[in-house]
Formats: structure tokens, C-alpha cells, sequence
């Protein structure tokens, strides 16, 4: 990317809207969050000012340090912000900015044709949100020097001389821990995350990040944009070919750029951004986008041939099957719908993108004839399959009444009908299925026992799985119904809880069930339904009537030592050559170690893993999609050598609730 002057970027082109008072008082109306979120939400705000300048073409890199004290350094090489004095504040416009709310140049006046800032609050929310905040601005090769405290000037600007850079802005922050309570420490791996997706969607655009607490440095540069992250998304998948469409196109005073790729797996990735915003709902960038995919490809099998006359056109649903792509739209007057900017709102980005698509992507399939003969083939077995699935759904029905009243007949069933009380626990094989049914809680408790490990939906269509009893016993018992009959407000248990034994085969069985419901039923993981029961590993005999349930290796370890330090201070002698157990007044058969939950009765069981007084329930939440669709790739997907490598790497600390999905 090339750096552009810019002598016009003055005072001029910073308006002033209201004051900076209402920050401190009610921050979670500007950052959304005052814990984990909020303190990171902080970075995003002044990085995405240096990403600004880079879309603008006057900057080429964003630096971020993570500093030994605590605060954050971030560094572009952008046209620096204005330090002139500034028309309607009398002040300097650094100054103004970094005080003064709405004050900024991306309210028209030409300092920013396209940027990511909507609202223009961002850097001096950060300032009144930060105990110490320092700006220095290089402008013309010289250097300028303010600080600020909770967002009040604690010096005037300070021209400091000559620097060997010509241009640029660095901001120094320290989040407030009278804001942000929870945590103000900054994790690297979310800046990571953060310069790696700016990196993909802002070509040549150099992203790096040094944590001086832990010495790590990492940087990013992907001279192929978009194509790049792309390629990054379909990274375990087999693709249908090696080649990337991509079209980048100013349409009157905007910018559409596409990158697609189809792979051979039943799921659509397909991720919309505005202005490098990510818009989870899409918005009409993506209406535009879906709109021409599925023309262009319908013609182009009409005429080659692919889909004879007789045959219906392929629906949207068919052609998505396996697309991976980005659409990045950059444009000067973004409407978002919502202040966390979830959706496009403007209708002309619906235009420029079907066009660009539409034009550009039919010229791809006439010059890839390869290419275009494998997507349709896919998309025809994906219409085949629906078909299929559409038929075995109806034998489904009419056998066993998939939608109607009837329930598996393994399912015993709570008595409560309140979906708000009511719990499914979803079982692993008949023996502990029989403990859990008779020591449950049978009002509010229902039990659904599954033999063997479940269809791999990774690797399934919709067809396969209403011909699987186990995955079709689960559809039933959830009301909710799947593929095109999906509705949420069927749903009969306010919590589905996955209960398998603590072991290797209880974990791959629980990976099995939580990808079928993040690939076929999202809705109800991203709505917090799903939950992961964590039975004891361990029963601990005491002597007497007195015992304790342990839950893993590191806390048995824990409460062994707790145990020898008691009789220690009580003149034990200990001897250091005996086992462990013995060492803490025990003899090995105090210690019960459960292979399965099948070893424990109902009154175990319901001790220890159904009692909500007692039990631990692991929430499944998914608050990075992009990162979950990988670990389910890499975890049930075909590539066998990237699942080997990952658990070699990673099975000695890995656990199901470091996987962040």
C-alpha cells in the first residue's frame, strides 16, 4: 500500500458535536461492557483509527505494544492527528479530539472518505476511561506531546523537536480499574486475533504486536487481502479447487471486493464486512451477494447443460452448500442497524454488489470451465440430498411423527411442561441412563439415554441423519425440529445438558453431540441451551461415613497434599518414600476412581452430577464463530493429519473448556 500526503487533513475537517462528561458515568453505553470485553474494546477503538488511515491509503502499519506496566502503546504511520488550533474550541484540535465526544474526522468536511468509526466517540472515550492516557502526534517530521488523567489535560501540547519519522500517531492508555473492575490486564491472544482479521481485510496493511510482560512478539501481512483469509477459512477443508475468485470494484463512490472458494463440506461460511466492520447479520452487502451466486450459477448450468430443462433451478440453500467467501464493501456513509453496527442497512450496496457479482463471477465460470462444472456438480448433490433428506424426513414422520406429539420411547419424560425449569439430560448408554432416570428429579428432569457415539454430523448431510435412530430420538425429544422446519420457540428444555463419562470415549462422544448442535441447530448453542455436566473422577473414602467427590487428577493431587499437611501439624510422622495416599493417613482402597458414570448408583449421581446444589455445569457458548467452525474442523473433520497434529500438540493441557467455543 502506498502512503498519500494529505495537506488538507487540517483543523478544518474536525467538527465538534457535544461534550465528553456522560462517558465515566454510564461507559457501558459507549463500550458496550465494563469486564473482559470492555477493557479490549478499548484497543479496537484507537487501532481502528490507525486501520482508518490505512483504507484511506495514508498509513501502512499498526503497531500495538502490550507494555510491562500494564498499559497499551498503539502506533500507525498515518497523517497524524491535527494539532493546529482549532476554530470553535480555541484549543489544539489534538486537544479537541481527545475531550471532546463527537469530535472527529469522520463527520464529513473530507478527512475520511470510508472508515470503520461510525460514531466518532472512540478515542476520547478511551481517554476518559483511561487513569493515564498520552498522545503523541508526529506531524512534518516534528513531535507533539499532551497526557491526560481520567480525561482531563494535565498538560499543555508540547512541540518536542525534530524525530526521524515523518508522520504518525501513538496513543498510551491505562484502562481505569475503578471502570473495569473484573480485569484490567490485556490478553495477547485477543490482539492477535484482532491484527490478523484487519491484516486479511486491509491489503498490505502490516499489523504486529509485542507483549513486553511475556517477550512474545508476532506480525501480520497478507499481500493477498481477502483471498488470504479466505484460504485461512477453508484450511482442513478439501476445496473443490485450489483457485480463489476475487473481484475488487468501485462502483460509483464505493468499493466492492469478493473472495470465494468452495470446499467439500455441508456448511456455508460466508462472512459480510462494511468498512472493515463485521456484520454478524449480514445486511444487504450479503442480500446482493446471495442474489447473484445463485443467478449466475442457475444460468450457467442452463447453459452448459448441467441442469436440464425439465429440472427446477438449484435453490440458494443448494448453491451455498460448501462456499466459503468474504465480502467487504467500503463505503463513505454507512448505515448500520443497531450501535454494535450487526447489519447493513443501505439499500444501494444491494445494487453495487449483485452487479459486480453478477458480472464479474459469470465471466469467472465461462474462463474456469472446470471450476464452474465442479460447483455446479456439488450444488446438484446438494439438491439430490435435500430431496432425500425431505423424503426420509417425511417416512420419519409418518413412522414416528418426527413434529407430532410422540416422543422416543427411550425419553423419560419430566412432568413440568414449563420449558423454563425443565432440563434434558442427554445420557451416555443405558446403564448410567437407568441410574440418572431413577435418581432424578422426575418434575423437572428428563433423561434420554444414547447407545454408542453418535453420527459424525461433520461429515453427514441432513438425508444421513433422519436415517440415524440416535440423532433422530434427539430431534424428537428437542421439539425444535431441523434444516428448513427449524423453530426455536419449540424448543421443550430450557437446558439440554450433555452428561458423559469423564474419560477419552466421553469426551469424543460429548465433541459428537456438540457438533451436531453447532453445525445443524446454532441457534439453541448461540442462546445459551446447551450445557456440559462434569462428573466426579474420584471418590475419596474418608473413613467412617465420611467421603468427598473429587472432579480431576490436579485437585485430587490438591486435597492429598491439604490432607498430609494436617497431620503433619498434628505430629504425624510422614514418610516421604510411601504413596501419596498413605502419606495422607489412607490406605489405597479410599480411593474410588469411576471409570464411567455407570459405576456410580442413582444417589451418586444425583449427588454429584444432577443436584443443582451441588453438580458443575459448563456453559456452551460460541463468542468466536470463525474460531469454533475451525476446532470442529480440525476435531470431526477428513483431515486426518491436521486432527493428529492438534492432539499431539495440544492433549496434554487441552480441556473442553479451553476451546473458547
Amino acid at each position: 500500500m502506498t502512503k498519500q500526503t494529505a495537506a488538507s487533513y487540517d483543523a478544518s475537517q474536525i467538527q465538534v458535536l457535544e461534550g465528553l462528561e456522560p462517558v465515566r458515568k454510564r461507559p457501558g453505553m459507549y463500550i458496550g461492557s465494563t469486564g473482559y470485553d470492555g477493557v479490549h474494546h478499548l484497543i479496537k477503538e484507537i487501532a481502528d483509527n490507525c486501520v482508518d488511515e490505512a483504507i484511506a491509503g495514508h498509513g501502512t502499519m499498526v503497531d500495538i505494544i502490550l507494555l510491562a506496566d500494564g498499559g497499551c502503546k498503539v502506533t500507525d504511520d498515518g497523517r497524524g492527528i491535527p494539532v493546529d488550533t482549532h476554530p470553535k474550541t480555541g484549543k489544539s484540535t489534538l486537544e479537541t479530539v481527545l475531550t471532546i465526544l463527537h469530535a472527529g474526522g469522520k463527520f464529513g468536511g473530507g478527512g475520511y472518505k470510508v472508515s470503520s468509526g461510525l460514531h466518532g466517540v472512540g478515542s476520547s472515550v478511551v481517554n476518559a476511561l483511561s487513569t493515564k492516557f498520552i498522545a503523541e502526534v508526529v506531524k512534518d517530521g516534528q513531535l507533539y506531546h499532551i497526557e491526560f488523567e481520567r480525561g482531563v489535560p494535565t498538560m499543555e501540547l508540547k512541540k518536542l523537536g525534530k524525530t526521524d519519522r515523518s508522520t504518525g500517531t501513538s496513543i498510551t492508555f491505562y484502562p481505569d480499574p475503578t471502570i473495569f473492575k473484573e480485569t484490567v490486564e490485556f490478553d495477547y491472544e485477543w490482539v492477535l486475533d484482532y491484527l490478523r482479521h484487519q491484516a486479511y481485510l486491509t491489503k498490505g496493511l502490516k499489523g504486529s504486536v509485542h507483549d513486553e510482560r511475556t517477550g512474545q512478539r508476532f506480525a501480520f501481512y497478507f499481500d493477498g487481502g481477502i483471498r488470504s483469509y479466505v484460504k485461512h477459512l477453508n484450511i482442513g477443508k478439501e476445496t473443490v479447487d485450489d483457485d480463489i475468485f476475487y473481484v475488487e470494484k468501485q462502483v460509483e463512490d464505493s468499493v466492492v471486493e469478493v473472495a470465494v472458494q468452495y470446499n467439500e463440506s455441508f456448511t456455508e461460511t460466508v462472512k459480510a464486512f462494511a468498512n472493515n466492520v463485521f456484520n454478524p447479520e449480514g445486511g444487504m452487502h450479503l442480500i446482493g451477494f446471495r442474489a447473484a451466486m445463485t443467478r449466475v450459477i442457475n444460468e450457467y448450468a442452463r447453459k452448459s447443460g448441467l441442469l436440464k430443462e425439465k429440472e427446477e433451478n438449484l435453490s440458494g440453500d443448494d448453491i451455498r452448500e460448501g462456499l466459503t467467501a468474504i465480502i467487504l464493501v467500503k463505503l463513505p456513509d454507512p448505515q448500520f442497524e443497531g450501535q454494535t453496527k450487526n447489519k447493513l442497512g443501505n439499500p444501494e450496496v444491494r445494487r453495487y454488489v449483485e452487479q459486480v457479482m453478477g458480472e464479474y463471477f459469470s465471466y469467472y465460470l465461462e474462463e474456469h470451465p472446470a471450476i464452474a462444472k465442479k460447483i455446479v456438480g456439488k450444488a446438484l448433490l446438494a439438491a439430490r440430498a435435500r430431496k432425500a433428506a425431505r423424503a426420509a424426513r417425511d417416512s420419519v414422520i409418518r413412522k414416528g411423527a418426527l413434529e407430532g406429539l410422540n416422543l422416543p420411547g427411550k425419553l423419560a419424560d419430566c412432568s413440568s411442561k414449563n420449558p423454563a425449569e425443565c432440563e434434558l439430560y442427554i445420557v451416555e448408554g443405558d446403564s448410567a441412563g437407568g441410574s440418572a432416570k431413577s435418581g432424578r428429579d422426575s418434575r423437572t428432569q428428563a433423561i434420554l439415554p444414547l447407545r454408542g457415539k453418535v453420527l459424525n454430523t461433520e461429515r453427514a448431510r441432513l438425508d444421513k441423519m433422519y436415517a440415524n435412530k440416535e440423532i433422530v430420538s434427539l430431534i424428537k425429544g428437542l421439539g425444535v425440529g431441523i434444516g428448513d422446519t427449524f423453530d426455536l420457540s419449540g424448543l421443550r428444555y430450557g437446558r439440554i445438558i450433555i452428561m458423559t463419562d469423564a474419560d477419552v470415549d466421553g469426551s469424543h462422544i460429548a465433541t459428537l453431540l456438540m457438533t451436531f448442535f453447532f453445525r445443524y441447530m446454532p441457534e439453541v448453542v448461540e442462546k445459551g441451551h446447551i450445557y456440559l455436566a462434569k462428573p466426579p473422577l474420584f471418590l475419596l473414602k474418608l473413613g467412617g461415613s465420611k467421603h468427598e467427590y473429587i472432579y480431576n487428577e490436579e485437585a485430587l493431587d490438591k486435597r492429598l497434599n491439604e490432607l498430609v499437611t494436617e497431620r503433619a501439624a498434628k505430629g504425624a510422622i510422614i514418610d516421604s518414600n510411601e504413596s501419596q495416599i498413605k502419606q495422607a493417613g489412607l490406605n489405597e482402597s479410599s480411593l474410588q476412581r469411576y471409570k464411567g458414570l455407570g459405576e456410580m448408583d442413582a444417589t451418586q449421581l444425583w449427588d454429584t452430577t444432577m443436584n443443582p446444589e451441588n453438580r458443575v455445569l459448563v456453559q456452551l457458548n460460541v463468542e468466536d464463530a470463525e474460531r469454533a467452525d475451525a476446532i470442529f474442523t480440525k476435531l470431526m473433520g477428513e483431515d486426518v493429519a491436521l486432527r493428529k497434529n492438534f492432539i499431539q500438540t495440544r492433549a496434554k493441557d487441552i480441556s473442553l473448556e479451553e476451546l473458547d467455543i
